[in-house]
């Protein structure tokens, strides 16, 4: 079951759910409308699942930062969120899709105790400007059923994060 507005408020507010920062004007009726950070890493060249990513990283600046189509950027949530109860799906909204802008969509879900500011991939249909902190998209809470295993204790490569992510592939294929 999705978590409503109501429901997450008083999640945050009895621990089950960290979103930092927290802000109850964000909730929407089933969601947390959160935002993107004010950096991105701009993944350039040929991509090899073998080997490490290279990029470069730029901050968004007041004046934003020109997304260009054929690229692969990596982008970092504003928001830190966390739960040992519920897991997590995060998306793109209907706002930056209207501009043409596609993101996250390989790797949406946050197992039960996920803990990280989340690594979104973002491409383009054309140029496009961003700003850092603009919304970017909604974040839905999801009760689970069954045994819960927290992703803590699972050792996976990518339980908590701080920053932006490269693909961590190569590590097992190496």
């Amino acid at each position: 079951m999705i978590l409503t507005r109501r429901a997450i408020g008083r999640a945050v507010a009895e621990g089950d759910i960290v979103i930092d920062p927290f802000d109850p004007e964000r909730l929407s009726p089933n969601a947390y409308d959160w935002r993107l950070g004010d950096r991105i890493r701009i993944c350039d060249g040929t991509l090899d699942a073998a080997s490490t990513t290279s990029y470069r990283e730029v901050s968004l600046g007041t004046d934003g930062y020109v997304l260009k189509p054929g690229r692969l950027y990596l982008g970092v949530t504003h928001e830190r969120t966390a739960s040992e109860r519920f897991a997590q799906l995060i998306n793109g909204d209907r706002t930056v899709g209207g501009l043409g802008i596609w993101v996250h969509i390989s790797a949406p879900l946050g197992h039960v105790g996920h803990a990280i500011h989340w690594t979104l991939e973002m491409r383009v249909a054309q140029p496009v400007r961003i700003y850092p902190y603009m919304t970017f998209g909604k974040i839905v809470f999801l009760d689970t059923f069954g045994e819960q295993v927290s992703y803590q204790n699972l050792g996976s490569k990518y339980t908590s994060t701080g920053g932006i992510d490269i693909s961590r592939l190569h590590e097992e294929l190496s």
